[in-house]
């Protein structure tokens, strides 16, 4: 059996990739001003901590001392020495100082370093010992070169910090910002006030489809409640001679222009606090008094108005079109909400709704036409005449007694052209959130905590350090003080069971504080006792064997990284074995605990050794006879000094239990000092003092006292460290989790938005701060409206049980020719085919659903097109998707037909419902793209569009109207279309127009061998086909 290497993990916790990680992600300067605060910090510990131990080593000479005349001059050196290490090292507090002159470290460390060696070595009042002074510089070396192993380990911790800390203030950002940008895309389509419903829905159902796989996600059960606004102010615009535009403009420059238009209008209605609801190609709609209640809402709707005068009249002069547009107001009730389970859009309904639109459509370009009751709310604010003849004849205006006038500006124009200034790009919001990502990056690492608060936060309130700064409460009441546990139980125990990349580093560094021992062992040994050889032996076999174990990954990455290797039965083992290592924290428990009984043992074999009769006898013949004493056990120095290697090792061995650690570290120093400093008093007092007349029990004593509250301030800083990074991973997780369900809920929103192939363009033109937009050569368009339908609010919620089943519907058309749902205006369901990069010469059937709708539709559909598809020419291709929108157009009145029938069924008054369904068809060269970055609209447009609208409206309840060409596209599958006749289109004259025949059982006629063409030329001979 043979594996390959695994090693991007462990990658990861690699010094060089690291450091160039930083680089690559361009924090490296940041993580070097956060390399000397921490630096700062630990001068500010390490002078404390000097300072006290100073005091406290003279403390002890005055009061152990029986001729203080002996010690005054090691006093004042003492003294003298702190002074100057403190002042040199006091220049390293400065961050910005150190920054700029990085030699300054180096400098004031060695000397501080030198000062410390030489004052230590003075030995006063005794003859200087050439050998333990060789002794102490060999120690110092050994100690300094641990430690500076110890700040590499510490410092790829320290980088692996930093870096999480910037992805997790990256994913924060990130997380904000998508958020915002759900908010926006959100209240697109929705206001605020029931947007928060929509997304908690959202999201749940994101949460719970994680949960249960198999719940179905194609329906949505939720209804949304229609409300209703009694008193607000309706505005409605239309662009004059739009159809004009559609026509000569390319698809670039009408995207550009509906985008500059739409953008200053909709921030003019956000000065003026008026609601925008839709726009539907040349007409812009929207209303005051919605989100909030208004009392100036007519007001604000007229300003409105006149603003968008002024605004279209500027665009019309820079760029040189004749356009200009009609507003009408009108102030009343109204019904909001939500139809349908797709492209969710807000939309209003009532007879003031329809009010509004019929003094837009008789209003005047460049004035507000508004009605008797908006005038009487806006009292004499402006010039005011009598409305237009087209007002005054209209039937539906004159059935409801309403009286129109006219209001043009009064000179205000220069406060509301004000807002181009705010209006001229609709990116900067998202340009904005950009650039400020990077300052934000920057304070947020420079806000990184140093440490734990404790000692430094007791100096800080007892002298009120104005400099001195608190932790983030979280830090305060999750961990704890002293041991620098989670207070959590769960937390804390991932946080242990976390796996140990650095492990193999612990490993090598105890091996070699073992290797040491050993040394000193052999050295010490006089007796040359076989028993302490084989255990010396069987130490050095061990504790290589789990060096290697814990390298072999490392040094196969080494030899092997550059080219793909196949690794033994034995080396997979190795991995297998050394993995296991890493990830279990009872296995690393045991390793460390192996290595500190092996280091207990070595010191007990080398006191064990030491006849402390021999000595005294040897020490005693010495003194009578003055002679050198050739006779020792163990030099006490050396074997305090490796005590202290002990204790190191004990306290920095990476991923074990601070606690545990701390009691480790304690036990040996108490037990190193009660047995040797009481038991070999003759051996200690034989070795010297730092001092003369000083008792060397103390000098020893001091030292494992200053070696355990070194190491325990530092490895508490950086447990500390350790901890807050994992609490910022495991919120960094949740960030990514959020941010993912964001993501979705974006793109489920965005799908509601726009079209399915469109939302991954867009966010990357959105992303380049570039407009949107497409041109197809073929796409079909069609308008159905329910005919006889009062927009009443029972009929509302009637509306929407429909439009939710005709989305249903969208489900069957998903696949290579898709159909769109586009938009909702009333009671008019707009939909196109066509609209996507692929083009298929196969039609999906879609599958059957349990929902009686889609039974009766999938039985009724039944496909009597033409049996020759095999050899299709790219333009039948693209005429295909004709037939799949008529297609689509015979199952919407299919559904009504169904929809009909069980409403027949229930217990209600049959006249609330007695609809029937009107569709037009056309198709042709189409224009689409997204007006709008902040809110997005996707709409399509061109001559197609313009006629599938004349085709519906046009139309008769129960016939699918089409046009000519249509027509000749849908004889080719073999569907016959029945000539009506010339038909009246507004803008075109007289057009003939066509029924597509259906049978009353809702299937397409085939026209079997008759041609449509001769129906054409001859179109009385066909009045009368059925």
């Amino acid at each position: 059996m043979q594996c390959k290497l695994s090693y991007g993990k462990e990658l990861r916790w690699d010094y060089q990739f690291l450091r160039k990680k930083c680089k690559e992600v361009g924090i490296e300067d940041e993580f070097h001003y956060h390399q000397m605060r921490l630096r700062a910090n630990n001068v500010y510990v390490f002078q404390a901590l000097h300072a006290f131990l100073t005091l406290l080593h003279c403390g002890l000479l005055i009061a152990t001392c029986m001729h203080l005349q002996l010690v005054y001059i090691d006093i004042i050196c003492y003294m003298v020495s702190a002074v100057i290490v403190i002042v040199a090292m006091w220049v390293n507090v400065n961050v910005k100082l150190g920054l700029k002159y990085k030699w300054l470290k180096y400098v004031t460390s060695t000397t501080a370093a030198l000062c410390v060696l030489l004052v230590g070595s003075l030995n006063l009042g005794e003859h200087s010992r050439f050998g333990e002074t060789i002794e102490n510089l060999f120690y110092y070396i050994s100690l300094n070169m641990m430690c500076t192993y110890f700040l590499i380990m510490r410092e790829i911790v320290v980088r692996a910090s930093f870096l999480d800390r910037h992805q997790y203030v990256m994913e924060d950002i990130a997380l904000r910002s998508a958020r915002a940008t759900e908010r926006i895309f959100l209240h697109t389509i929705l206001p605020p006030q029931i947007a928060q419903p929509i997304q908690d829905e959202i999201r749940n159902r994101i949460k719970i489809g994680q949960k249960h796989h198999d719940l179905p996600s194609n329906k949505r059960d939720r209804v949304i409640a229609i409300q209703m606004h009694p008193d607000v102010s309706i505005l409605y615009a239309d662009i004059v001679n739009y159809t004009h535009l559609t026509t000569t403009l390319s698809v670039k420059e009408l995207v550009t222009l509906l985008h500059e238009l739409y953008a200053r209008f909709d921030n003019a209605a956000s000065r003026y606090a008026v609601q925008r609801i839709k726009f539907l190609g040349d007409c812009y709609y929207c209303v005051a008094g919605l989100i909030k209640p208004d009392p100036a809402h007519a007001i604000c709707c007229v300003n409105l108005g006149l603003c968008m005068i002024d605004i279209i009249r500027e665009v019309r002069d820079e760029v040189q079109i004749g356009i200009d547009i009609r507003v009408g107001v009108h102030s009343g009730s109204l019904f909001a909400g939500v139809l349908g389970s797709a492209k969710l859009q807000y939309d209003i309904w009532g007879q003031d709704v329809l009010i509004a639109n019929k003094l837009e459509a008789t209003g005047m370009p460049g004035q507000v036409h508004v009605s008797e009751r908006t005038l009487q709310m806006v009292k004499n604010m402006y010039e005011v005449y009598p409305g237009t003849k087209a007002a005054r004849t209209d039937a539906f205006l004159q059935k409801h007694n309403i009286i129109t006038y006219l209001i043009i500006s009064i000179n205000d124009k220069g406060k509301r052209t004000e807002l181009d200034s705010e209006s001229n790009d609709s990116f900067n919001v998202i340009q904005h959130q950009e650039s400020s990502s990077g300052l934000v990056l920057s304070e947020e690492l420079k806000k990184m905590p140093l440490g734990p608060n404790g000692f430094s936060l007791l100096v800080g309130k007892l002298f009120n350090l104005k400099n001195h700064q608190e932790l983030p409460s979280m830090s305060r009441v999750e961990i704890g003080t002293f041991f620098l546990n989670f207070r959590n139980p769960a937390l804390e125990y991932n946080y242990l069971h976390q796996p140990d990349y650095m492990f193999k580093y612990s490993v090598l560094l105890a091996w070699c504080c073992a290797m040491s021992l050993i040394y000193l062992h052999l050295l010490f040994d006089d007796k040359h006792n076989s028993s302490g050889l084989y255990f010396d032996l069987l130490t050095f076999v061990t504790l290589s064997l789990i060096l290697l174990l814990a390298w072999y990954k490392k040094i196969c990455f080494w030899r092997y990284s550059m080219h793909c290797h196949n690794y033994s039965r034995l080396s997979c083992a190795l991995f297998r074995m050394a993995d296991s290592l890493q990830c279990s924290l009872l296995k690393r428990i045991t390793v460390y605990t192996y290595f500190m009984i092996t280091y207990i043992l070595i010191v007990y074999m080398i006191l064990d050794n030491c006849n402390e009769a021999e000595f005294q006898l040897a020490m005693i013949e010495s003194i009578v006879y003055k002679y050198e004493q050739d006779a020792k056990c163990f030099s006490s120095w050396q074997l305090s000094c490796s005590v202290v290697l002990i204790i190191f090792m004990t306290i920095i061995f990476t991923r074990i239990p601070f606690t545990m650690k701390i009691i480790a570290s304690l036990f040996i120093s108490v037990i190193y000092s009660s047995i040797f400093l009481f038991q070999f008093d003759d051996v200690i007092n034989d070795g010297g003092a730092t001092n003369p007349y000083f008792p060397p029990e103390y000098a020893h004593l001091i030292m494992i006292i200053i070696t355990l509250c070194t190491l325990y301030l530092q490895e508490r800083q950086a447990e500390f460290n350790n901890k807050i990074n994992y609490k910022w991973r495991e919120e960094l997780l949740k960030k990514q989790e959020d941010a993912r369900i964001t993501d979705q809920s974006i793109t489920i929103l965005l799908h509601n938005i726009l079209p399915a192939h469109v939302v991954n363009i867009y966010l990357t033109s959105v992303a380049k701060c570039e407009l949107y937009y497409e041109d197809y050569e073929m796409v079909a368009v069609m308008f159905a409206s329910l005919q006889n339908f009062d927009l009443t609010l029972p009929n509302l919620h009637i509306l929407n049980d429909i439009i939710v089943h005709f989305d249903q519907i969208l489900y069957f058309y998903r696949e290579d020719n898709l159909v769109e749902k586009i938009k909702i205006v009333g009671c008019t369901y707009m939909a196109a085919c066509g609209l996507d990069l692929r083009f298929s010469s196969l039609i999906s059937n879609g599958t059957g659903r349990g929902d009686s709708v889609f039974q009766e539709i999938h039985r009724e559909r039944v496909s009597d097109e033409s049996a020759q598809m095999a050899n299709y020419t790219l333009t039948e291709k693209r005429e295909e998707v004709v037939l799949v929108l008529t297609t689509f157009a015979l199952d919407l009145m299919r559904t009504l037909w169904v929809c009909k029938n069980n409403y027949m069924n229930l217990s209600m008054d049959r006249a609330v419902f007695n609809a029937d369904i009107s569709i037009g068809i056309s198709c042709g060269e189409v224009m689409a793209g997204v007006v709008g970055a902040s809110q997005v609209h996707y709409d399509i447009w061109g001559n197609a569009v313009n006629m599938a609208s004349r085709m519906d409206s046009t139309g008769v309840a129960g016939e699918i109207q089409v046009t000519e060409e249509t027509a000749v596209i849908l004889s080719k599958y073999g569907i016959e279309c029945n000539y009506r006749g010339m038909t009246f289109v507004k803008g075109l004259g007289m057009l003939p127009t066509y029924f597509v025949g259906i049978t009353s059982s809702f299937e397409f006629v085939n026209i079997g061998e008759k041609s449509l063409m001769s129906n054409a030329s001859n179109p009385h001979s066909s009045e009368t086909s059925t």
